[in-house]
């Protein structure tokens, strides 16, 4: 526990880690493809998971031809994913609310580092009541380049005052893992969909199955 005894900050990734959302992110590319004639597999899906916009785009090319409108695309899979969140409530991983009582009991800094665009975190926040739990927020809008690049992360170090080596990430994606490896930031991770491959483990501090785990782990003696 000597590590965890340095800790001030814990910073958290949004979709994947805080919500529930990439099952249902599936499911509206599916939803929106099949308007088109198309169809996209689990394998694809799991492909573009943590990449940077400009790596989405790409794939999508690849995959559906320079023709295919990506905008579109995830506009109309982003309203399927606001529709469901409004009318059925943002569903949220398993010890998320344990584990952020427990922060700021203890008195933790705690701000969400997400890839994903300023409104559509405002408006998960709010949805799911988590606002009081968190110092700040960075999104995807705000920086220069998205994981796996470090920056997101080391703003965000910047706007809670505090050293990487006094921060802990907390993330599911293999981009998410490498960007906090660059920032010199130990990182755990949960994974979603995906579980990381070998190159990515030995880049966490801990890898663990869900987020009351991260709790009980901050709560030894």
């Amino acid at each position: 526990m000597e590590v965890m005894i340095m800790i001030k900050a814990v910073i958290f990734d949004m979709d994947g880690l805080m919500i529930d959302s990439e099952r249902v992110t599936f499911e509206g590319y599916q939803h929106v493809l099949a308007k088109k004639g198309l169809t996209m597999s689990l394998d694809f899906y799991k492909t573009l998971l943590g990449k940077p916009l400009i790596a989405v785009f790409n794939q999508f090319y690849d995959t559906y031809g320079k023709d295919f409108n990506v905008e579109d695309t995830i506009e109309a899979v982003h309203q399927y994913i606001s529709d469901i969140f409004e009318n059925d409530g943002v569903p949220l991983k398993k010890g998320l609310i344990e584990l952020l009582k427990y922060l700021k009991a203890h008195n933790y800094k705690t701000i969400v580092a997400t890839s994903s665009q300023r409104y559509r975190v405002n408006r998960i926040l709010q949805l799911a009541k988590l606002n009081q739990y968190f110092d700040d927020s960075i999104c995807g809008d705000e920086v220069t380049k998205g994981k796996p690049d470090p920056e997101v992360f080391l703003k965000s170090c910047e706007k809670l005052n505090v050293k990487p080596h006094e921060a802990l990430v907390l993330e599911d994606s293999e981009a998410g893992i490498k960007a906090a490896d660059l920032a010199k930031i130990k990182v755990i991770c949960i994974p979603d969909l995906k579980y990381p491959d070998p190159e990515f483990i030995k880049m966490t501090y801990k890898i663990m199955n869900d987020l009351l785990e991260v709790r009980d782990f901050f709560n030894q003696d």
